[in-house]
């Protein structure tokens, strides 16, 4: 067990001697949302308290005075990189200032797994590592099922966990230790989904512990059983008949008068799985009578859509609301999900996107053209049964009248930003421009407010490069299209021809010249007209190299190939090895502004490279003994070399370092309470060119993140 405070706390370290850590403050730049939401969770004891998880960017708790998400767990550190997939939320019924957390995501840190334990709002943690016990997968399929992760209605210290390869779990002591309830016959699914939700009975009370539990499995019942309850805390477990064959559970909900509620679809979800037999494309609602046993299906009339959220209001069983998940009907001028309410219990429904549907943008411009989709949880506010929030794939709406004939939906994500950065640029006198996945990315004249997409879009969007020598040219790619500016970013020119998809790209100082490395291909491709015509470069022949142009000589180009600088002298049309260093570097490699062949290499374990002579030989700083991402940015006041910055180690301490005098000495800039998991997939570290000391980082799904002196 461990205890981590999320109170900012300054750090101190340089490399070669102890230091006072720059001050600084921690944002994001303003996108909005972008990732799934896999469920959001409101108190039913504090009016105002709701938490929201999400599948790589974390949780986050409602701040009602800020009236904007706040983030939780932006003290993760590089080796709890998983926790920022929480899985399953679980607010006890009793006090909404104790919030568990079941954490972790199998590809990163071993697939390390927690229980992350709060009593004070989500502010400080104990920690249970339990990857020894069992698994999850917090961006797995079936990550809007649950909640798997419960209090007891009746004993704040009782907990029970529905693993993905583990079966049941109940602790009897805040989460802090666990033990299987081996009554339940169930570890796995085909699917590896496991356990969808866990839902006690709190008017089953007995012994101050509920009764009665409801367990739903993500599987068919041709593979085994879907739906179990127990009627003894947990001593025999029996299947509940009448429970549909060629669907499985995905959330459920007690309504107070005796009546269970389960939606169904024919997958885990949110969508369909390739490698399963699971389209996700068909679903049901039933009701569960748990005096009688019986289940009866009542799915909104002429609906066979996959379905997922539902909740019933506070206080009335009759009032329900369900949404769809993965269905793509009309929705305004979109295509997304549907919400359905019924006021008799599920006896009729009114489909309230059909009735009327608007959206408030919210002062999100890019989100005017998406759609409420993947919508794997619905919840009615418990003091306003008007009031609903909806999930979705790119973050959270709300609105204030489900009633009403047309309903507006507010893209209510101030402060929720979810999305996975691929790469930045902040452009001397100009834009700070990025690039991400799924949303293209953005053109920011003001990091602190919502700022324009890239038009012509195309999603997910990786390479990014900027011509030093021309301000106003850049080139980004993404899925199969690649585009051009000669204005900084306001206007993008489709290139006529590209080859492969994806990949990285890099410009010549003067933007004449323009090269791209094709996702998973051996053969990189130059052009010297934007791509209305390609020639192959020999010389590379690895895939996925990523070359950077030099900063001042338009014909010098460089590319890292693990422990090996290749260089052209000649505009990037062939590429020779020059000087070596350790392997296992990033291929993200830097080029010092304005200085001709001043090249820095993040080694990760082989520290930090930098060469003076284009690439011809090495020497490594010292002091710096692991280094993962290196940027340049502004120069300080009397600096005649830019601020250096990197995410790597220093001293025994990780973190994010500047250096004003050319990697002589290091001031940490983060701190413990501001690690983000670390710089993530787009592993890059950036400086602003306009404002000293600001600073922009990547992160594996909580989006780019901005620190500011």
């Amino acid at each position: 067990m461990k205890v981590l405070k999320s109170m900012p706390m300054l750090a101190a370290v340089l490399a070669f001697a102890a230091s006072s850590a720059a001050a600084y403050t921690w944002d994001n730049v303003a996108i909005g949302g972008g990732g799934f939401v896999s469920s959001v969770i409101p108190s039913k004891t504090e009016q105002g308290m709701v938490y929201a998880r999400t599948d790589v960017g974390g949780a986050y708790r409602w701040d009602k005075t800020a009236l904007k998400w706040k983030p939780m767990l932006d003290w993760v550190s590089e080796n709890e990189t998983g926790y920022l997939g929480v899985d399953s939320l679980a607010v006890d019924p009793k006090n909404a200032a104790k919030v568990y957390m079941l954490a972790g995501i199998s590809y990163f840190n071993g697939g390390k797994t927690v229980i992350l334990r709060s009593s004070d709002y989500g502010q400080t943690y104990a920690i249970t590592d339990v990857t020894a016990q069992f698994k999850t997968h917090g961006n797995g399929m079936g990550r809007q099922n649950g909640e798997r992760l419960v209090v007891d209605p009746g004993t704040s210290s009782t907990l029970y966990v529905g693993t993905r390869w583990n079966g049941l779990f109940k602790s009897v002591d805040s989460g802090a230790t666990w033990n299987r309830m081996t009554a339940l016959n169930v570890t796995t699914t085909p699917n590896e989904a496991g356990i969808s939700f866990v839902l006690p009975d709190p008017h089953s009370l007995f012994n101050g512990v509920a009764q009665r539990i409801l367990v739903g499995v993500s599987r068919y019942g041709s593979v085994g059983t879907n739906l179990y309850v127990t009627n003894n805390a947990g001593a025999t477990f029996t299947a509940v008949s009448g429970s549909p064959s060629d669907l499985m559970p995905q959330r459920a909900v007690y309504d107070g008068a005796g009546n269970m509620f389960i939606t169904y679809g024919n997958g885990a979800g949110p969508h369909g799985h390739p490698s399963q037999p699971e389209p996700m494309d068909q679903g049901k609602i039933y009701k569960y009578s748990v005096g009688t046993g019986a289940m009866t299906n009542v799915t909104p009339a002429g609906i066979n859509r996959a379905f997922s959220g539902i909740s019933v209001a506070n206080g009335n069983s009759q009032r329900l609301v369900a949404s769809t998940t993965n269905t793509y009907m009309q929705q305004g001028s979109a295509w997304g999900d549907r919400v359905y309410i019924s006021t008799n219990g599920g006896a009729s429904w009114t489909d309230v996107i059909a009735r009327g549907y608007a959206m408030d943008t919210g002062g999100v411009s890019w989100i005017s053209t998406e759609s409420i989709h993947w919508a794997g949880s619905i919840e009615f506010d418990p003091y306003d049964s008007k009031s609903v929030w909806v999930t979705s794939g790119n973050g959270i709406f709300k609105t204030s009248d489900i009633d009403a004939t047309t309903t507006t939906w507010r893209f209510d994500v101030k402060g929720l930003e979810e999305t996975v950065p691929l790469n930045l640029v902040s452009v001397p006198g100009g834009p700070v421009v990025s690039v991400i996945g799924d949303y293209d990315g953005f053109r920011h004249t003001n990091v602190a407010s919502y700022a324009p997409i890239h038009a012509p879009r195309m999603g997910t969007t990786i390479g990014l490069a900027h011509a030093v020598g021309n301000n106003g040219a850049m080139v980004r790619t993404g899925n199969g299209s690649m585009y051009y500016t000669w204005d900084g970013g306001t206007s993008w020119t489709k290139s006529p021809v590209m080859n492969g998809t994806f990949g990285q790209v890099a410009l010549s100082a003067n933007g004449g010249t323009l090269l791209h490395s094709p996702q998973g291909s051996t053969t990189s491709y130059r052009s010297w007209n934007m791509g209305s015509s390609w020639t192959a470069i020999s010389g590379l022949s690895t895939a996925d190299l990523r070359p950077v142009g030099d900063t001042v000589n338009s014909n010098k180009f460089y590319a890292y190939n693990n422990g090996t600088m290749m260089v052209s002298t000649d505009g990037g049309a062939s590429f020779q090895a020059r000087g070596t260093m350790a392997s296992g570097g990033s291929n993200l490699i830097r080029v010092a502004p304005g200085r001709e062949g001043d090249i820095w290499v993040p080694l990760n374990g082989g520290g930090l490279a930098r060469s003076t002579n284009s690439g011809t030989s090495f020497s490594t700083i010292s002091g710096v003994s692991n280094c993962a991402a290196v940027g340049f940015g502004k120069a300080d006041v009397g600096a005649t070399y830019p601020t250096v910055y990197i995410w790597g180690t220093v001293g025994g301490v990780r973190g994010l370092f500047r250096s004003t005098n050319t990697g002589a000495s290091w001031v940490r800039v983060n701190d413990d309470a501001h690690e983000y998991g670390g710089p993530g997939n787009g592993n890059f570290v950036v400086g602003d060119m306009n404002t000293f000391g600001v600073v922009y980082m990547s992160t594996a799904g909580r989006g780019i993140v901005v620190g500011k002196p």
